[in-house]
This record gives structure tokens, C-alpha cells and sequence, in this order.
């Protein structure tokens, strides 16, 4: 585990509780404030940025955190080839004239700046990693945040307890967090009626209802910026070509999928982007359902009479089983015979990454509150990440998604991320599948639990009752 290089999300929101940034989203997730910064003044050219730095901030171990340690965090991050390196590409320099003051030197003017800093990857860690290599650092990582890393036992359980020179006072209220690892839905919903568990993360869209109504358990659906997608392997053939992706994902019932795993409570996806995003472009319509012309897509591909191929999906996730079962009976009409292939998450996650698959059931959640950090990172072959780990490569919606990173008006900005919405939907480089809220089921003794539209979570506003 490295923030800056970190791709899952239970990872990056465990990483949260540990390390903090400049700036953090705010609760509604449209917007950013203060955080380990408390004020910046911006030139007139648009290109420094200076920050102040909140006083009386000290990592986990007691040690102050000043300039020396920011400048450190955020040279590491932009580094990061394979990680999240790509968001600090307008960094030119960071500079520490003074313990409580950071300068940002940018190459250019740049629209997602703030949003940028309040990103994981941007957390702030002791400058030369307290002393120790990056790989003992992680070993047991050290932050900012309300709590400090107890242990991590792979596969089972991961805890972290409180950290008693948080710079809120008084906070976290909880003395530790410990998740653990339950692949079943079934066992997982168990645990929490019995009380072994508090929180139950995205429990099964077809228990949603019943836990409504159950005693002692409170369902929550948060708004959300989460978009489930079926990805295509363009290294693999047949998906180099367009007439397949788009043959596939016409042939999708997504209306139906929302009935039949989500249980009505989502809607089906027209955009890369999810509606809480800003720039989103609900005129966009995507490829929706329609066989006749996806049969018509298939005849004009490299493979008019269809072909066998492989789904992974992760394993104990009922919902994702259904979809692909769901999916099975929805390509056969098109010659498609597919097999599913099921993996344990963490392996099902690697080969993903890896491009060893064919298609695969994934999802996004927004990180920051600004589109680029999604567009670059699904349309930019060179982000680190493969175009979300696809090989889509189309050199004018790259061009588009690095012009909105330096146009400063919205107009401008709406502008190009229409283009990228609607070329990056015909393209079909994805199947954009649905979007729905994140379910999370707590005991009813839990307080404080907020999931943001960007599904990270502030555990130090967390308390419980007796």
C-alpha cells in the first residue's frame, strides 16, 4: 500500500484516515476547503500559488509538520509514474520559504489546482519518510490524520487506532477502527444484525429493503458519484475494434439491470461522468439499448458471427455475478458466447490492472471535486493508469482533456468535456452500465457516519452509543 500509487478504493479510503491534505472536499462533494492549509494567495498570472499552513499540525508520532514536509509529500506524489504522478502535471516547483508557508510554481495556469491538492496521492507524509525507505515508511505509514496504523494482516484485517495529537481537539472520538475482510454479502449482513460489525460497506442491492425495516440496523443510501462499468480489453482481440465495443453495449438492457440488481435504486449510466460531477452532460445519451442495432454494429465487425470470450469479475459479490450472468443471456443474440471467470478481488484487481483480462465489471468513484481527475484517467493512455485500464487511445479527446486542465472559464470548460462525453460514449472504450447511491448499513448505535458524494468518509466525527 502507497497513496500515491494506491488504485482501490477501500485502500484509498483507509489512507485517508491516516494522511491528510492541503484541502479537503467538502460534505456535498462539490466543492473544496481548508484542510492542512488554512488560506492560499494567487498571483496575478495565475501561476503561484501560497499557501498557509494550519499551525499546531503534528504527525501521529508527536513531530511537527511544516513546509519541509509538504514540499516533500508533493514532490513524491508528482513522481509517482504508475500511480497518481498525472494530477501534478502542472507543478513546475514547490518551494518551503518558511515552516508555515509552501509556494506551488505551476508551468501554466490550472483550473483544477485546489481539487488536485485535496486528492490522496497529495497527503501530506514526513519529508524524507521520517528517516526510513519509502518501502519500511509503508510498512505502517505515518500522517496527519485522526488515526495511526496498528496493523494490517492481508486477506483479514486491517486496524488503526486513535492518534492523540489530532489537530482537531477532542477528536476522533473512537479509540480504533478495524476493517476486516468478509468476500460474503450474506456473512457480512450476519455480522451486523449480530453486532459483531458496525458498518456493513455496500451490502447486497437485494437485502436494501429488508434492512430498511429491520431492528437496530439504520440503511443508509448516500448520494453518490459511483458509475458501474464493463470494461473492454483493447490489447485483446476482438475489442480493438469499435464495431464490437459498440455492438456490446447496445445490446445492454440497462433499464433492466437497474431493476434486476439494483433493485430500482439507481439509473442507467449515458456518460463516463456521474451526474454529481461537474461538467456532466445529461444530453449525452451514450449507447442505450437497441439489438437491432447492435446486431447491425456486429455485422459490421471483424467478427459478423460472433465469438467466445471471457468476463472476470470479483468473487463473493453477488451483484457482480448477476450482471455478468445478465450479460450472458443479453450477447447471445449477437453470436457472443461468454464464460465467466471468477477471481478473489484482490488477484481479480491485478490482473486487471495487468490488462489479463477480456471484459471486466468495475466501477469509479470521484476522488476530487473536478472532472479531470476521471478524464484523465480514463481517456489518457499515459496517465499511469491505461485509460482506466483499457488501452483506449483517442489522440482528440486526450487533446480535449488536457485543454479543459488550463481553460479557466466554465463555458470553456463545459465545452471541451461535452466532446469527451459524447466521443469517449461513441467510442465504447467502456460500456457505461449505471449510477447509484452508496449503501451502507450500519447498527443503530453508530453516529456521525457520513459517506460524501466521493465516497470517502471523515472517521473522527464517528462516535457510538451504548
Amino acid at each position: 500500500m502507497n497513496n500515491t500509487t494506491v488504485f482501490d478504493n477501500e485502500s484509498i479510503w483507509i489512507f485517508e484516515q491516516i494522511m491528510q491534505t492541503l484541502y479537503t472536499v467538502t460534505p456535498n462533494g462539490k466543492g473544496v476547503m481548508p484542510w492542512l492549509a488554512t488560506s492560499y494567495t494567487l498571483s496575478p498570472d495565475k501561476k503561484t500559488y501560497t499557501f498557509t499552513l494550519r499551525p499546531g499540525v503534528k504527525f501521529s508520532t508527536g513531530k511537527p509538520m511544516t513546509s519541509a514536509d509538504v514540499k516533500f509529500s508533493i514532490d513524491q506524489a508528482s513522481a509517482a509514474a504508475k500511480g497518481w504522478g498525472y494530477i501534478n502535471t502542472a507543478i513546475k516547483s514547490v518551494a518551503a520559504p518558511s515552516p508555515g508557508t509552501v509556494v506551488v510554481h505551476l508551468k501554466y495556469p490550472w483550473a483544477p489546482l485546489l481539487a488536485d491538492l485535496s486528492l490522496f496521492s497529495n497527503a501530506i507524509v514526513p519529508a524524507n519518510y521520517g528517516g526510513e525507505t519509502e518501502t519500511q515508511f509503508y510498512q505502517h505509514p505515518v500522517g496527519t490524520g485522526p488515526f495511526k496504523w496498528a496493523y494490517w494482516h492481508k486477506g483479514s484485517a486491517l486496524k488503526l487506532v486513535r492518534n492523540p495529537y489530532f489537530w482537531q481537539k477532542g477528536k476522533p472520538y473512537l479509540d480504533s477502527v478495524t476493517w476486516t475482510d468478509v468476500p460474503s454479502d450474506n456473512t457480512r449482513e450476519l455480522q451486523l444484525k449480530g453486532g459483531q460489525a458496525q458498518v456493513d460497506e455496500f451490502p447486497a442491492w437485494s437485502t436494501v429493503a429488508s434492512l430498511k425495516s429491520t431492528p437496530n440496523v439504520t440503511m443508509n443510501l448516500f448520494n453518490s458519484t459511483r458509475t458501474d462499468y464493463l470494461t473492454f480489453n483493447e490489447t485483446a482481440k476482438p475489442y480493438q475494434a469499435v464495431h464490437v465495443r459498440r455492438a456490446i453495449s447496445l445490446a445492454i438492457n440497462r433499464a433492466a439491470l437497474v431493476k434486476a440488481v439494483l433493485f430500482g435504486n439507481g439509473k442507467p449510466a449515458n456518460s463516463l461522468f456521474p451526474p454529481q460531477v461537474p461538467y456532466y452532460q445529461p444530453a449525452t445519451k451514450g449507447l442505450q439499448y437497441n439489438l437491432a442495432a447492435a446486431k447491425a454494429e456486429m455485422a459490421k465487425s471483424s467478427v459478423p458471427h460472433g465469438f467466445t470470450t471471457t468476463i472476470l469479475v470479483s468473487s463473493g459479490f453477488s451483484d457482480s455475478k448477476t450482471i455478468a450472468t445478465i450479460l450472458q443471456s443479453e450477447l447471445k443474440p449477437l453470436g457472443i458466447n461468454l464464460k465467466i471467470q471468477q477471481q478473489d478481488p484482490n488477484t481479480a484487481n491485478l490482473n486487471f490492472q495487468n490488462l489479463k483480462y477480456d471484459m471486466f465489471l468495475s466501477y469509479w468513484t470521484m476522488d476530487i471535486p473536478d472532472p479531470d481527475e476521471l478524464a484523465t484517467f480514463a481517456v489518457d493512455p499515459g496517465s499511469g493508469a491505461k485509460s482506466f485500464f483499457t488501452a483506449y487511445n483517442n489522440p482528440t479527446v486526450v487533446k480535449a482533456t488536457h485543454d479543459a486542465e488550463q481553460t479557466l472559464t466554465t463555458s470553456g470548460r463545459q465545452a471541451l468535456y461535452n466532446h469527451i462525453q459524447s466521443q469517449s460514449a461513441a467510442d465504447a472504450f467502456m460500456a457505461f452500465l449505471y449510477y447509484s447511491p452508496y449503501a451502507y448499513a450500519t447498527t443503530s448505535n453508530v453516529h456521525g457516519f457520513l459517506v460524501t458524494p466521493l465516497g470517502n468518509y471523515h472517521l473522527e466525527n464517528v462516535w457510538l452509543s451504548k
